[in-house]
């Protein structure tokens, strides 16, 4: 038996409100089991289905926009179980347990650590160039992959049962997320040094010292490279800046003689 489109978009709307239930003895536990029960009515008789459900109602907590995949999966093992019987070599609970930490780590990358700060830089760019669209600009960006990935996630997840871990690895999304959090460096770096040219212009001054700031860029990369800590890292950069903005009305009376 396999579910219709009608039941399987029941259950992805549902997913949206994954963490409306958050709490800290189930995460989303309760959210998981919550978008799981129009599948387990239409999968399991009346008298059945309620047993089957209390089983997702225990600890789960992977990345938001992957869950998708896990309840595409886990919907399917329910119904090769609810046809098959119980295959003792596939349990859906440890499939669950199994996949959610990966995924987790794998989204807070892909989405939170990457393209969360590349949509932001985008928009950034935009907003210092006078345009007023730019908050609606990072909305889209941000909004629109996520939204897309939970379609095929869930899809995919229901299709392949699961077989949807290979997912990941056919699509590198972990390679993704390195990708993507490299150009949102880019793109921030981008913006600091336009900032910094439009400053000095603004100033009346040469744009040549705009240049320097590679020296400090350099130095905190040689210190990241040898596995300096972010902390003394971000102490250092405030350091520096501290001292610009003392020094800097001198430097700019210097370069205008």
């Amino acid at each position: 038996m396999s579910l219709g489109w009608r039941t399987r978009l029941h259950v992805w709307c549902r997913l949206l409100l994954l963490q409306a239930s958050w709490n800290y003895q189930r995460m989303q536990g309760l959210g998981f089991l919550f978008a799981l029960i129009p599948g387990l009515r239409k999968i399991y008789p009346e008298e059945k289905w309620r047993d089957v459900a209390m089983r997702h109602a225990g600890y789960f907590n992977t990345h938001p926009y992957l869950a998708p995949l896990v309840a595409g999966a886990v919907l399917k093992l329910e119904e090769e179980r609810a046809v098959n019987g119980e295959d003792r070599s596939i349990d859906i609970d440890d499939f669950k347990e199994i996949v959610a930490a990966p995924y987790a780590a794998i989204g807070d990358a892909l989405f939170w650590g990457g393209l969360r700060p590349l949509a932001a830089g985008i928009a950034l760019l935009v907003a210092v160039k006078g345009i007023i669209w730019a908050p609606l600009i990072f909305l889209v960006l941000f909004n629109f992959l996520p939204f897309w990935f939970r379609i095929v996630f869930f899809e995919y997840g229901y299709r392949q049962g699961i077989g949807s871990v290979d997912f990941i690895q056919q699509h590198n999304l972990p390679d993704w997320a390195i990708r993507t959090k490299e150009a949102a460096v880019v793109i921030l770096g981008g913006l600091c040094a336009f900032l910094v040219f439009s400053h000095l212009d603004d100033h009346q001054l040469p744009s040549w010292p705009g240049l320097l700031t590679l020296v400090p860029m350099i130095l905190l990369g040689w210190g990241a490279r040898r596995g300096m800590s972010t902390l003394l890292l971000i102490f250092i950069t405030c350091t520096m800046i501290f001292v610009a903005g003392i020094f800097w009305a001198d430097v700019a009376i210097f370069l205008k003689l």
